[in-house]
């Protein structure tokens, strides 16, 4: 994988590696097509209607087309749902605090400035991004609508309009999805990982022929690699699906991309196989096309197995890594059903939430929407200052652009810079100057608006090293193009709605990266302490309450520790995008960390599987003896996830492997209750209980070695 992270981050020759650099990003992969042809129609439809029918507020619903989960039509239909609702408790929010405040110069302000805090607050927090970003967008669109000098019907209608024009935006994109999952069923996320692993699985089948690779399967792997999981994890992070489902969907997500980076490197090692080696890679291929063909048949996949064939290959050293990570595949989509049959249970089922577990608890949520509220407040303050309304599309552009860390913001900051002057200078404004004004029908606005839009689609569609870029350009385009209903002679209208979105990203820089940023390396370590602890808390929960409280709080922990892995992905991409004298230590520190991720994830799927033991639940209760011999363990195993963390904060900590003495007094014991089990009494859930306990161990302590030592004194 660094293979590949050292080929990008290397510029011998600035021009040389920017042609490459957009020709890897801008090669088409699978899907990507069919996913940028559902965003232009969904994007076009609601331009033709919102300039055929005069409805405000059109460019607004038009960009919103691009952030509404494509999951599947089922969860775009759920996320639609959520969205209305949330739309219409923005519109009540906004019309009763607007109301109650106007006339009032001061409580105005606070209002104003309390609404922006509320809106980022909601973002962070909320669990349908969709909904949030709408909620959000709403209330920016309206902030300078209520600042005008209007009538208040005026006023009320036009946040009434606003209200529908996003509503149409969501039921105009549902249709298209609906209408494209009939000509294609299934699932987008899984015809995505689907997609992936017939990738790998066609370059084994190449080197296991003769040895050689078809420089089509070589670069498609490469380009994957560099595309990484963002969009599928940003698809998981955005459904609306079980617990459950995300669960195992995000272990499959981490280990397809695991498989994918490898394959990539593969390619960059030019082995010649050995014979035996070539059956392995067969053998590899076959159980990878019975992996995919029982995802995309919704089915469990079989347990693999490479017996007695998983020694380190001497001339396909990656063989083995390849074939270990295939082989956890089938026990991830399995999840806490892979050793038995569950009858169903109060805690495969969470109550669905509007908000994540943690949103009050958690002082991360409460810093982003202080530091999104700053960076709108001042661009609020900004252009009501100055009596500059035109650049009021700074408030919307701080919504569509929130940054994280420095990594993150470095590498952003110049997309959205360089996206909203392609798009708001070179096409927005050169389109008002040279192509405009020989157009006479809304025939050949729709023809330059599907350009554009497809060109910003393409890039959006990129990895997250350019994904930014295309959304930004198409933002700038359509804040130029589409306020008006009629073609703009003047440029003065252009220049400030590009002025109002260079002054968000400036506002978002200054607070995002200047005043509140931190090195995306110190940040993953963080999250990655924060995830190793919150893994701990779950070996040992419940910790007060009765049964039904446990559950609860279980529900909190499985989320948190969720949000914690996409956190910890997340900003291992931005690592690659920050320079300095530590970088190859970072990328070292950042390499050894993502190699974690696979294991850490089956880690926590058992031990959710574990959590019916461990909760008492009816049918898996331990008693007596081996109910003390699991607490016992579980106390070892929380305290192993603990050094992990420990290691990584470079505190002293004890390393011996208590965790290993523990797991055999709990085997002991269960020895000693194979009388009861003899009789029948629990027999299946001891076994299972036994089988899931041995697994956690192992993992456990692969870990644990892993991580021995200081990380970053070992980088």
């Amino acid at each position: 994988m660094e293979a590949v992270a050292q080929f990008v981050t290397e510029w011998p020759r600035p021009l040389v590696w920017f042609r490459g650099f957009l020709k890897e990003e801008l090669a088409p992969y699978p899907g990507r097509a069919v996913l940028v042809a559902r965003m232009v129609i969904a994007a076009t439809l609601v331009m033709l209607i919102t300039m055929t029918f005069r409805i405000p507020f059109n460019m607004h619903g038009t960009i919103f087309t691009f952030t509404i989960s494509r999951e599947s039509p089922r969860a775009t239909l759920r996320a639609v749902r959520t969205t209305v609702i949330a739309f219409s408790f923005a519109a009540v929010y906004i019309l009763t605090g607007a109301t109650l405040s106007q006339g009032n110069p001061g409580l105005r302000f606070l209002w104003v400035i309390g609404s922006l805090f509320i809106m980022f607050y909601a973002i962070h927090t909320m669990t349908d991004y969709a909904a949030a970003t709408g909620f959000g967008i709403l209330i920016a669109i309206t902030l300078p609508l209520w600042d005008m000098h209007i009538p208040a019907e005026l006023k009320v209608e036009g946040t009434l309009w606003a209200f529908a024009e996003t509503a149409m935006a969501c039921g105009i994109t549902l249709l298209v999805e609906l209408a494209f999952a009939a000509l294609r069923p299934g699932d987008d996320l899984v015809r995505s990982i689907a997609e992936r692993l017939a990738c790998v699985e066609e370059l084994l089948k190449n080197y296991a022929a003769d040895g050689s690779v078809d420089k089509r399967w070589e670069q498609q792997i490469t380009h994957l690699s560099m595309v990484g999981t963002s969009r599928l994890r940003r698809l998981l992070r955005r459904s609306t699906s079980s617990l459950q489902y995300r669960e195992q969907l995000s272990s499959v997500v981490a280990l397809a991309g695991r498989l994918v980076d490898i394959a990539a490197n593969l390619t960059y090692l030019r082995a010649h196989a050995s014979e035996d080696d070539r059956k392995r890679m067969r053998r590899l291929a076959e159980n990878i096309a019975g992996i995919r063909g029982a995802l995309l048949r919704r089915s469990v996949p079989p347990p693999i197995e490479f017996t007695g064939e998983s020694e380190a290959s001497q001339t396909v050293p990656l063989l083995s890594e390849m074939e270990r990570t295939v082989s956890l595949i089938p026990e991830a989509v399995a999840g806490s059903q892979s050793q038995g049959a569950y009858p169903p249970l109060p805690s495969d089922d969470p109550p669905s939430r509007l908000f994540v577990p943690d949103a009050v608890s958690s002082p991360d949520h409460t810093k982003f929407g202080l530091k999104g509220g700053l960076a709108a407040s001042l661009c609020y303050i900004i252009y009501t200052s100055l009596d500059w309304p035109g650049i009021s599309t700074a408030v919307v552009t701080c919504v569509l652009t929130e940054l994280t860390t420095i990594g993150a913001s470095h590498q952003k900051q110049v997309l959205r810079i360089s996206g909203a002057i392609v798009g708001g200078f070179i096409f927005g404004m050169g389109a008002q100057i040279f192509v405009l004004p020989y157009l006479d029908s809304i025939g050949g606005l729709t023809l330059l608006f599907i350009a554009v839009t497809f060109l910003g689609a393409w890039f959006a569609t990129s990895s997250p090293r350019l994904s930014y870029f295309g959304v930004q350009l198409a933002l700038a385009f359509y804040a130029v193009n589409l306020q008006d209903f009629t073609i703009e002679t003047s440029l003065t209208f252009a220049r400030d709605r590009v002025v109002g979105i260079l002054l968000a990203l400036s506002m978002m820089w200054l607070v995002f990266d200047q005043l509140w940023g931190a090195p995306a390396i110190v940040e993953m370590e963080r999250a990655m302490v924060s995830l190793l602890r919150s893994l701990a808390k779950l070996a040992r929960a419940p910790v007060t309450g009765g049964q039904l409280a446990a559950i609860e709080q279980s529900f909190a922990l499985r989320e948190t520790i969720n949000n914690g892995f996409d956190k910890v992905r997340a900003l291992a991409d931005g690592v690659r995008f920050e320079f300095g004298p530590t970088r190859q230590q970072a990328l070292a520190l950042r390499s050894r960390i993502i190699g974690w991720q696979p294991q850490l994830r089956m880690l926590f799927i058992t031990r959710v599987a574990l959590l019916r033991y461990r909760l008492q639940l009816p049918g898996f209760e331990l008693t007596g003896a081996l109910h003390r011999a699991q607490q016992d363990f579980d106390e070892h195993l929380a305290r192993t996830l603990e050094r992990m963390a420990d290691g990584l904060e470079s505190k002293p900590n004890d390393s011996t492997d208590e965790l290993e003495v523990a797991f055999a007094r709990l085997t002991e014991t269960v020895r000693s209750f194979s009388p009861a089990v003899r009789e029948g009494m629990l027999a299946q859930q001891v076994k299972t209980f036994a089988v899931l306990s041995e697994r956690i161990t192992n993992l456990a302590l692969s870990l644990t070695r892993a991580s021995r030592g200081s990380l970053r004194g070992g980088s």
